[in-house]
């Protein structure tokens, strides 16, 4: 069974793997404190082009936003997100759990735009009562969204430069963000991303790590404390080694971007097969495919092929989703043409 069900599925990158292994040996520091943490971090720093910027390893992404978001909020202001967001449908209320109110806005092709969100400001503080209201304190969106889709230099910017202007900070979940970085529809790169938020993660769990996501403060300016608040959270590691080592892998001669770029190229010849297939697809320049099935493809590309169904979109018609990830292979996308064929 070939499964293109998430790019999570598989275990890590031998790169990754190799430097586990070979500095298993070695006693070191806890709790962040490691050598090679640091030298993951300065090597972040370099590519952010971010010399000051605070970092901090977590394990996975619901617990990264739950502890960032928990981080920067008082107790009376909430997050604002689109329908869509990952917090919003895919995290088992783990923002609301610690106390804080998701404000939602409309979703367009997965994104938030900058004139709902300056309409929802005007609104909100036209109000006479709105000191009796949650306060919109961070604005969170994700790069790559839900859907697959990326937001253009110029729509994130416009968002920043919103969210200045009403002292909001911008969280960028980068669960992804190696598979959207290196999309050929991304028209920015790392450091510009780093230069137009005031918070983002780097995603490890899906782009060639066992687990982890390095929390970037691209400026210093990382809540007071942000140490205790991750313990808080459950989220610090005492072997913190585990994510520094793999992350300084990643991030040693380009690693990450490499392997996020192979992820892409196999979405696109997965995309062409969707097409040549006469089959409706989305869309989305990243590595998450979306496809309109009928039941009765489902039932026999399933003979083979693990995959996710999405949502429905009539009653003959549903929406399925196959992601490609780091570890894809040329027999994976032969086994997802076989299928195809048989339809």
């Amino acid at each position: 069974m070939t499964s293109f069900e998430s790019d999570y599925n598989n275990g890590a990158h031998s790169e990754v793997l190799r430097h586990l292994i070979e500095t298993n040996g070695e006693q070191s520091l806890s709790y962040g404190f490691d050598k090679w943490s640091e030298s993951a971090r300065q090597k972040i720093r370099t590519e952010c082009q971010c010399p000051d910027a605070e970092i901090f390893f977590l394990v996975g992404g619901t617990q990264t936003n739950a502890t960032v978001i928990d981080g920067v909020l008082t107790g009376y202001e909430g997050v604002i997100a689109v329908d869509t967001g990952h917090i919003n449908v895919h995290e088992s209320g783990a923002v609301e759990a610690f106390g804080h109110k998701i404000i939602i806005l409309p979703s367009h092709n997965g994104k938030l735009t900058a004139d709902d969100l300056r309409d929802f400001h005007n609104r909100f503080y036209a109000d006479p009562v709105y000191e009796h209201m949650v306060i919109p304190g961070i604005v969170y969106i994700t790069f790559p969204t839900e859907l697959g889709t990326l937001y253009k230099a110029s729509e994130i910017e416009a968002i920043y430069q919103l969210c200045q202007n009403y002292e909001v900070p911008l969280f960028i979940d980068g669960a992804r963000l190696g598979y959207g970085l290196m999309s050929d529809e991304c028209d920015f790169d790392l450091p510009w991303l780093a230069h137009h938020c005031d918070v983002f993660y780097i995603g490890g769990t899906k782009v060639g790590a066992l687990c982890g996501e390095a929390v970037v403060f691209p400026r210093g300016n990382a809540p007071r404390h942000f140490f205790n608040i991750v313990k808080q959270h459950g989220a610090l590691l005492a072997k913190s080694r585990l994510a520094g080592v793999q992350f300084d892998a990643l991030f040693t001669d380009g690693l990450y971007f490499n392997i996020a770029r192979h992820a892409i190229e196999k979405a696109m010849q997965m995309r062409q097969l969707f097409k040549d297939a006469g089959l409706s697809i989305t869309d989305s320049p990243t590595n998450q495919q979306f496809v309109v099935l009928t039941p009765a493809q489902i039932e026999q590309i399933r003979k083979t092929i693990a995959f996710e169904t999405w949502e429905p979109i009539d009653d003959n018609h549903t929406l399925c989703r196959f992601v490609t990830s780091w570890a894809t292979t040329d027999a994976d996308m032969q086994e997802l043409a076989s299928a195809l064929k048989a339809l």
